[in-house]
């Protein structure tokens, strides 16, 4: 079972509604010049969305359901529809089915189940379904020696060297509430580059163990956590805390992160057959 809270009522609401197996999902990207830091083109919060609309269907897909998603977007320029196109492979998420849809509905194939909006948009075309209102992200300044969130239009492919790896502004804004602002600093994005460093080599080292299964106790936490309104902060830091812990088997560590990065599509076993040689 997969529960949403609902901006508009502050209530958990299941979606879909039970025994339907299908989750029709309606992400809508918001206009330009929305939020604080976005100037006329591609923003933080343009990025931040779509971002959360995966990992709503990367959640709902790990619980067996379907999932049909739309983007909807204010009208694209040539470029700006390369920029988003770009954004969203660099960062890991999914192709929605339609993007641009004027019609959400038609492309659905019915109602939204959900719907995933800037907070304070309040889109149009959101009618029935439950609402999640993400939160907007700024930028703080960056420093000499530490850079702030890469330019959305100039962010590099997965093949470019780990400290200008793009998967660690997916990190650094996964790791709050998806509802709460976010402030992107330079300390913070090093801080997530680290952790990814470190998580991917330390996965490529478990898968070397024999493999043992997930404890039920993380297993049942982590999908807790993920069905009770997408909290994948709270994955995050389990995952941190299982990585410290002696009494999970090597094996055991691997499969869990294995298992997770499934929702939180930050590439963890990259590193496996990568290790360095002592």
């Amino acid at each position: 079972m997969l529960r949403i809270a609902d901006t508009r009522t502050g209530h958990l609401v299941e979606v879909p509604v039970a025994p339907r197996r299908l989750l029709r999902s309606c992400v809508h990207l918001p206009d330009f010049g929305t939020g604080p830091d976005t100037g006329a083109g591609l923003g933080p919060v343009h990025l931040r969305v779509p971002l959360i609309g995966d990992v709503l269907a990367r959640t709902a897909e790990l619980n067996g359901l379907q999932v049909v998603t739309v983007l909807t977007t204010p009208e694209l320029t040539h470029d700006r529809a390369r920029a988003l196109d770009r954004v969203m492979a660099v960062l890991g998420i999914h192709p929605p089915a339609v993007v641009g849809a004027h019609r959400p509905d038609a492309a659905l194939g019915g109602p939204a189940d959900i719907h995933v909006a800037a907070a304070g948009t309040d889109p149009d075309d959101a009618g029935g379904g439950a609402l999640i209102e993400v939160g907007h992200v700024a930028t703080a300044p960056p420093t000499e020696d530490l850079p702030g969130l890469p330019d959305l239009a100039d962010l590099p492919d997965s093949t470019m060297p780990e400290t200008a790896d793009p998967l660690a502004v997916r990190l650094l804004l996964l790791g709050r509430p998806y509802a709460t602002p976010v402030t992107v600093t330079g300390p913070a994005l090093a801080e997530a580059r680290r952790t990814l460093r470190d998580w991917r080599r330390s996965v490529a080292d478990w898968a070397q163990q024999p493999s043992r299964p997930i404890p039920t106790d993380l297993l049942r936490q982590s999908h807790s956590a993920l069905t009770e309104n997408l909290d994948v902060a709270a994955v995050l830091a389990l995952l941190a805390e299982v990585a410290e812990r002696p009494d999970v088997p090597p094996g055991a560590k691997f499969e869990t992160f294995a298992h997770l990065d499934r929702v939180l599509g930050l590439d963890l076993a990259r590193d496996i057959g990568h290790q360095r040689r002592p």
